[in-house]
């Protein structure tokens, strides 16, 4: 989504600027290929979340990525992913040229990138298939998977291949949000309240389905500092302990086991629920490029430079990351 914030930094006695600060590791960062920009034109698509696609190449991410102190962005496709091809092979193949696109990003810049890889959704054999390839062969940093696929979310039955598979690779799934299975409310972009509902409702059934628990070696991040969850947790909860039985408590211990990023939610209103809500060291830094473009950016990572404790700060720009992806802690 872009997000267009004029930029007003937030003020506070610290009074650091962006440009100051810590080196960060961004896991919300996006690409848009020329050859997938193309493919989507051709099928009417011009806009992801309510928003027109926004201009993408690789020497206008690392401007960006200098101007917000990035060293590495971690690139994944935004929605609408593979999903608008009808044809499981057709989506298979985009799925591949995607992540050899992003690999070779990441080779041509090393250090600069890192990529999570496209899923043919909602064809579990085919994601499983692709999954292996890219990050037993071609060195994933992890998988993109969007919340829900034509109305079948992350969380519902007929998804065991696809989690085995993560689940012996010890993977991230970065989890991302699109339309709901359901028509857009005229005047409210799909980016401004229903991407937030769409990742709370795929948490919601992961928790519930038991999906976390069964596949414990999947580390999941939720865009967006989780839309709802952090806020709504102890209501979800009571909601799966009467449906199931279990404690609330227990349920709670699920949710908070998710990792959740910074993109869009650094804000005075929106930080303090997600730092009182998650584990520790499992807030990450995301700037959602090129969708919030760069005074956006600067907004929101000053909402972090402004309110954080030098430690917390360092916490969420590095060293959370460095720990979830061990090889950045060994580049120079």
């Amino acid at each position: 989504m872009i997000i267009d914030v004029a930029l007003d930094p937030l003020n506070s006695p610290g009074g650091r600027s962006v440009i100051d600060a810590v080196t960060r590791v961004d896991v919300h960062h996006h690409i848009i290929p020329p050859f997938y920009r193309d493919l989507l034109s051709k099928a009417g698509i011009a806009d992801a979340g309510g928003r027109a696609l926004p201009d993408w190449s690789p020497d206008a991410a690392l401007e960006l990525m200098d101007l917000l102190g990035i060293a590495t962005a971690i690139v994944s496709v935004s929605t609408p992913g593979t999903r608008f091809l009808s044809g499981p092979a057709d989506a298979a193949g985009l799925a591949r040229r995607l992540n050899d696109f992003a690999a070779s990003l990441a080779a041509g810049h090393p250090g600069r990138f890192g990529c999570f890889a496209t899923l043919p959704m909602p064809d579990t054999g085919a994601s499983a298939a692709e999954a292996r390839r890219a990050l037993d062969e071609l060195g994933a940093d992890g998988v993109v998977l969007l919340a829900n696929y034509r109305g079948a979310y992350l969380g519902s039955g007929g998804q065991d291949e696809l989690w085995q598979t993560l689940d012996d690779r010890h993977a991230v799934v970065f989890v991302h949000p699109t339309e709901l299975p359901g028509p857009a409310v005229d005047g409210i972009p799909p980016f401004a309240a229903d991407f937030l509902l769409d990742t709370s409702r795929a948490a919601f059934l992961l928790v519930r389905n038991g999906i976390v628990r069964r596949y414990p070696n999947i580390r999941f991040i939720l865009s967006h500092a989780g839309g709802f969850v952090p806020y709504a947790s102890h209501r979800m909860a009571l909601a799966i302990e009467w449906e199931t039985g279990r404690t609330s408590p227990d349920v709670l211990e699920d949710f908070r086991g998710f990792y959740f990023d910074t993109a869009l939610s650094s804000s005075p209103a929106a930080l303090p629920t997600l730092l009182a809500f998650a584990r520790p060291g499992h807030v990450l830094f995301g700037s959602d490029w090129p969708f919030v473009p760069g005074a956006g950016g600067q907004y929101f990572a000053d909402g972090l430079d402004t309110t954080l404790d030098p430690d917390t700060l360092t916490a969420v720009n590095s060293s959370n990351a460095t720990a979830l992806f061990p090889r950045l802690a060994q580049q120079p």
